[in-house]
């Protein structure tokens, strides 16, 4: 093994000595991001390190002991353990101590162990200097004459004692009244973790060069355990392909698997090791689910376990997640001791996270079962079908999607639309058929269970819409019409959860409405199904309501609106297309209006090639028709003809809903009129002007009264389709003072409703 570096020495002139420390060992890496710490935990009475075995912590102590500069002299003590006896270890502090140069008296028994510590304290009292103790290995058992002891000097030494403990669990030493008043420093597991930096450095030392990309697998893989790392590089030191070596290292590795039995699991009482075996299935857990897993007599072991085992982190709220090798290491020794006991603990772990909401969990648990049988009912009546198809912001395990069943239960339509969904996912559109056509005659079987029913009609109608709704919109409003009459027989709180459900339902009812020619039911359905699409995290939905909002806006003639929302949906985080959509033909067409709102047929022109390419190989009627408009006017507008009569022979050509004409007339009159305007002021060539301004219907009076700076604020955020309650959090207001602006707006624009006053600030430019 190649020999590091010894680290730089502090040789400040208060420098102490590190008295009785062991040496500084040569494959020592130097990380004094944390050497740092304990510098400026010693100023204070208490410093803890706690970790696992092989964390590391005795090279930080000796690293920050050898190189770093000592409040006073150090006595270094190396304990037993749980081993440990009071008739070893007070003879060992002094006699540290004493090496130290720490004059203290010799003991004379240790029988009487409380005066033995009374005169330690008495002795360190005297000398009215600091006095730095390490305690290496310090396990004794909370209320036992050494941890009291050791608890009496600190009460009784606070100017003098600085004790530095290194232990694999936390010390009975009262953490709890020194983490109150700030006189304990604490490095734990996490902190013990090496980076990237220190992971390289190490794997340097055995001469092994890989790339920054490989060296944060391998520190991945092994949570940054010091001892994983060592153990890895010595095995990679005789690999000739280091890189995938790392690709495979886990803790099944043999040289780690047996340290850590050696070391932790043959350590542990057998219900503590029954515990961790059986809980090992999991990726998380805490006491509740460990006592489901373990029965209540193993159970009962778990709060030693936390306390005593600190391969086991706290997560939050109780829960807890093992270090990723050890964890390994019980798995693979759970399926070499009990391998008929792993898929039913992982039914079990699934019942138990399904009844308390961690759905993802117990799917994860229910493929690791081979259940899908299970996993299908469980999606499908919890209405998670959408996040199967990616429809929401929270996803269901990945693996998952990764493959389908070699053989699929037949017994009920749920294990066969969840196959339906992953085939969609997996664009497999004929597996996608077949397998909605197997839940069609499962479903045909289900006549008692109405609200199974729903449950099952909906997940149908939901994958079918989102299957149909970029290539056949008519069937795709006809899933949506399902997915309405299934969510009428479901109870109101079964959705509230779901809202990617009625994102992707009013998306395509918007879109319905608006090509049927309801301008206003459009509207309403696409604002729900933006507003919903947010609540989902579904940048998609989002992108295609704002899209379509545009094209309405721009088919009454608000060509500024429709601008606004048109570059709303192309500003991320909201997602570009990767492939030819239709909501990419209606981004240019309402690109086109606007052009000619601003008397630039060119760049109209320009925008409806884009249209009529993706309408090519995706057709849709209506957005053709609108094209075909669009590209009449664009003649009109380049031959200079006037209104009303160009616009005649345009409009009597199309066959566009009437309702949708009666809007377009008045808008094309101002257009033509606003672009034969601009073009006449703009005859003379004005090679850096600014692209003109968009053309609106009528030129807009002003307001009766301007806006304040915070009512400005409020529209702002109300032209974004924010609530009152997220408009109050980012402006760091009440929610009844944006009430109170809210009216005020209304009030000064002459209007009653969130969205007039959108469109009547659009009109009067104030957006």
């Amino acid at each position: 093994m190649a020999e590091s570096s010894r680290p730089a020495r502090d040789t400040g002139p208060n420098q102490a000595s590190a008295g009785t420390a062991p040496s500084l060992p040569p494959w020592l890496v130097p990380r004094p991001r944390l050497t740092d710490r304990l510098v400026r935990g010693v100023l204070g009475p208490l410093t803890v390190i706690v970790g696992p075995v092989g964390a590391g912590k005795t090279a930080l102590a000796l690293e920050w002991a050898h190189t770093r500069r000592l409040p006073g002299p150090l006595a270094w003590v190396s304990c037993d353990g749980r081993a440990e006896q009071s008739s070893v270890f007070w003879p060992r502090v002094i006699g540290a101590l004493r090496e130290a140069g720490v004059d203290v008296a010799e003991p004379v028994t240790s029988e009487a162990e409380p005066l033995l510590v009374a005169a330690l304290a008495a002795d360190l009292n005297q000398r009215g200097e600091p006095v730095v103790l390490v305690l290496d290995d310090f396990q004794p058992t909370p209320g036992s004459p050494i941890a009291e002891g050791v608890s009496s000097l600190l009460r009784h030494l606070p100017g003098v004692l600085r004790l530095v403990v290194l232990a694999r669990r936390d010390p009975p030493l009262h953490l709890h009244r020194g983490r109150l008043t700030s006189e304990v420093t604490e490095l734990r597991t996490g902190d013990l973790a090496f980076d990237d930096r220190e992971t390289a450095a190490l794997l340097a030392q055995h001469g092994i060069d890989v790339p920054k990309q490989t060296v944060t697998t391998l520190r991945r893989r092994t949570d940054g355990w010091a001892a994983g790392l060592r153990l890895a590089a010595m095995s990679m030191e005789k690999r000739s392909d280091p890189e995938r070596f790392v690709t495979q290292f886990a803790g099944d590795d043999e040289a780690v698997a047996s340290y850590l039995v050696e070391e932790v699991l043959d350590q542990q009482p057998d219900g503590m090791r029954r515990l961790l075996l059986t809980t090992s299935v999991l990726d998380r857990v805490n006491a509740e689910l460990a006592v489901e897993l373990s029965g209540e007599d193993a159970g009962r072991h778990f709060a030693s376990l936390v306390r005593e085992n600190s391969f086991l982190q706290p997560v939050g709220q109780g829960w807890y997640r093992c270090h990723q090798m050890f964890a390994d290491v019980l798995r693979m020794c759970l399926r070499h001791e009990k391998p008929g006991l792993v898929a039913p603990l992982h039914r079990r772990a699934a019942a138990w996270l399904g009844e308390h909401g961690l759905l993802a969990d117990a799917v994860r648990h229910l493929l690791a079962a081979g259940d899908w049988g299970t996993a299908g009912r469980l999606i499908v009546d919890r209405l998670a079908i959408g996040q199967v198809l990616g429809l929401t912001r929270l996803r269901l395990p990945s693996e998952l999607t990764r493959r389908l069943p070699e053989q699929l239960p037949t017994e009920n339509p749920e294990p066969a639309l969840l196959a339906a969904a992953v085939a969609r996912v997996r664009d497999d559109d004929q597996a996608c058929t077949r397998y909605l056509d197997l839940a069609d005659r499962l479903l045909a079987e289900l006549t008692a269970d109405e609200d199974r029913m729903a449950r099952c009609r909906l997940a149908r109608a939901v994958i079918r819409m989102d299957q149909l709704r970029s290539r056949n919109p008519q069937e795709a409003r006809a899933a949506a019409a399902d997915a309405e009459s299934a969510l009428s027989r479901l109870p109101h709180a079964a959705l509230a959860q779901r809202p990617e459900i009625l994102a992707l339902t009013l998306a395509i009812r918007g879109s319905g409405e608006l090509r049927t020619g309801g301008l206003k039911p459009a509207e309403a359905s696409l604002t729900g199904g933006l507003k919903a699409a947010g609540a989902a995290g579904n940048g998609t939905l989002r992108r295609d309501c704002l899209i379509e909002l545009a094209l309405l806006e721009a088919l009454r003639g608000r060509f500024r609106a429709a601008d606004e929302l048109a570059a709303q949906a192309i500003q991320p985080p909201l997602p570009a297309w990767t492939v030819a959509e239709r909501s990419q033909a209606c981004l240019h067409l309402v690109r086109a209006w606007v052009e000619l709102a601003r008397a630039e047929p060119g760049r109209a022109r320009r925008e409806l090639a884009g249209a009529k390419a993706v309408l090519g190989g995706l057709p849709d009627d209506f957005l053709t028709e609108i094209a075909s408009l669009v590209a009449g006017l664009a003649t009109v507008v380049e031959q200079g003809g006037s209104a009303p009569a160009p616009i005649a022979e345009v409009v009597a050509a199309s066959r566009l809903p009437r309702t949708v004409l009666r809007a377009l007339v008045p808008a094309c009159v101002s257009l033509l009129d606003s672009a034969r305007h601009r073009s006449s002021v703009t005859a003379a060539p004005q090679h850096t002007a600014a692209r003109p301004a968009l053309a609106v219907v009528a030129a807009p009076a002003t307001p009766a009264e301007r806006l304040s700076a915070r009512e400005r604020d409020v529209l702002n955020r109300l032209a974004q389709m924010m609530t009152t309650e997220e408009i109050a959090e980012e402006l760091y207001l009440s929610v009844n003072t944006v009430k109170t602006h809210l009216k005020s707006v209304y009030r000064k624009l002459a209007v009653t409703r969130r969205s007039a006053a959108v469109r009547r600030a659009r009109e009067l430019q104030l957006l």
